[in-house]
């Protein structure tokens, strides 16, 4: 599964919509919308805070491992 799809998946699984995520990320639906189908690529700074927001390990969400840890690791 490539990041994009995770993405949604998370997005979807929160009940959350892309202008939700948008306002996170400071971008509008629009915006939001074109990393997760890829006409944008998701900038490091926008995946820190999708890490902060979701509280999922980085290495979940662009797809590395497949068991969702937290971002907060003690």
């Amino acid at each position: 599964m490539d990041y994009r799809e995770r993405l949604r998946n998370i997005r979807e699984d929160r009940d959350l919509t892309q202008a939700e995520l948008g306002k996170v990320l400071n971008k509008s639906q629009q915006g939001y919308n074109h990393i997760e189908t890829g006409r944008a690529e998701l900038k490091i700074d926008d995946l820190v805070a999708l890490c902060r927001f979701y509280d999922l390990s980085a290495d979940y969400i662009i797809g590395l491992v497949d068991k969702q840890t937290s971002y907060k690791r003690k």
